[in-house]
C-alpha cells in the first residue's frame, strides 16, 4: 500500500489550511475507555466496553460560531431507513445551499478547487463549482429499491440504517457526539488497528464500535475534530479523480497513514469515509 504522493502533497496542504478544525483536550475532550470487542456478522448485540460517552465534552459556542458548522442544521433533513422516500422541502435546499456557499468561502475548498481545476476535474467557476459540489454531496438516488432515498451527504454525514437491520454511513465526528448527547448512541469502544497501538485521545481518526437506536455497528472509522469541509474537500477530490465505483487511495495526512474509500452512485457519493492504518510513525 504505497502512498499516493501526489493526494499526499494536496491533502496535507488542506491539513494546514484548516483553522475550523477543533483542538483536541481544548475545544472536546473524549474517552477511550475499552477495547471493543467481536461482533458476529447479522449480530446486534456488542459488550459494551466503554461505560461513559464517548464524547465528555465539546465547546457548542465554538461549533455554533464557525459558520461551516451550521450543517449541523441539515442533520435532522433526512429519513435514515433506506426505502424511506426524502421529502425535500424548500427550507431544507435552502440549507443545503447556505452549507456548500459557507464551505466554499474556506481555505480548504478554495485550495481543493484549485487542484481541481488544474486537473481539470471542475469548472473554474465557483457558481458552477458549487452546483458541481451540490450533485456529489445532495443530489438524491436510489440506494434501495423504492423512491429517491439517499444521498452522499445523508449517508456520510447523518448516517442511515438499513432494513432497520443494520447502521450505514455515520461517519462524522459532530453527528456522533449530537446524537450520542441524545442518547441515541451507545459507544461500545475503540478498535485498535492490526499492530496493536492503543489510539490516543488527541488522535484526529478513529475507529469506534457504536450502537445507533439500537442497531450496532461492529466499526465504523470517523476523522474526529476536523472540519466538514475538510472531509468535503478530501473525498469529493477523490470522488472526482476516478470513475471507478470504488476508489481506494493511500495517503500520509499529518501523522496519520490513512486509506481513504469512496463509492459511486452515479455522479454522486454513495459513501466515503477514511480507514486508519498507522499513526506517530510508530510502524512507517
Amino acid at each position: 500500500n504505497k502512498a499516493d504522493q501526489e493526494l499526499t502533497e494536496v491533502f496535507n496542504q488542506l491539513w494546514a489550511l484548516d483553522s475550523n478544525r477543533l483542538k483536541p483536550g481544548i475545544d472536546y475532550i473524549i474517552s477511550l475507555q475499552g477495547k471493543a470487542g467481536y461482533v458476529a456478522p447479522g449480530s446486534n448485540s456488542a459488550r459494551d466496553r466503554a461505560h461513559a460517552p464517548l464524547f465528555t465534552y465539546v465547546n457548542e459556542e465554538k461549533l455554533k460560531s464557525i459558520e461551516t458548522y451550521a450543517f449541523i442544521n441539515l442533520l435532522d433533513n433526512y429519513e435514515m431507513s433506506t426505502g424511506v422516500s426524502e421529502t425535500v422541502t424548500a427550507e431544507e435546499l435552502q440549507e443545503n445551499r447556505l452549507f456548500i456557499d459557507a464551505i466554499v468561502k474556506t481555505d480548504v475548498m478554495k485550495c481543493a478547487h484549485k487542484y481541481l481545476v488544474r486537473k481539470r476535474q471542475s469548472p473554474s467557476d465557483p457558481a458552477q463549482f458549487k452546483r458541481q459540489l451540490y450533485d456529489i454531496w445532495f443530489k438524491l438516488y436510489h440506494r434501495d429499491r423504492n423512491g429517491e432515498d439517499s444521498c452522499g451527504f445523508e449517508h456520510v454525514f447523518v448516517g442511515e440504517t438499513k432494513y432497520n437491520q443494520e447502521v450505514t454511513g455515520l461517519h462524522n465526528w459532530v453527528q456522533f457526539y449530537l446524537q450520542e448527547k441524545h442518547g441515541h448512541v451507545d459507544y461500545k469502544g475503540y478498535k485498535a488497528r492490526q499492530n496493536k497501538d492503543t489510539p490516543d485521545e488527541d488522535d484526529h481518526v478513529l475507529s469506534l464500535q457504536f450502537s445507533w437506536k439500537g442497531l450496532v455497528k461492529p466499526v465504523g472509522c470517523s476523522f474526529i475534530g476536523v472540519s466538514p469541509e475538510f472531509e468535503v474537500a478530501l473525498f469529493t477530490i477523490i470522488f472526482l479523480m476516478s470513475t471507478e465505483k470504488m476508489t481506494s487511495v493511500v495517503v500520509k495526512v499529518d501523522e496519520y497513514v490513512l486509506e481513504l474509500v469512496v463509492y459511486r452512485c452515479g455522479r454522486s457519493i454513495a459513501t466515503s469515509y477514511p480507514k486508519l492504518l498507522s499513526s506517530n510513525n510508530r510502524d512507517l
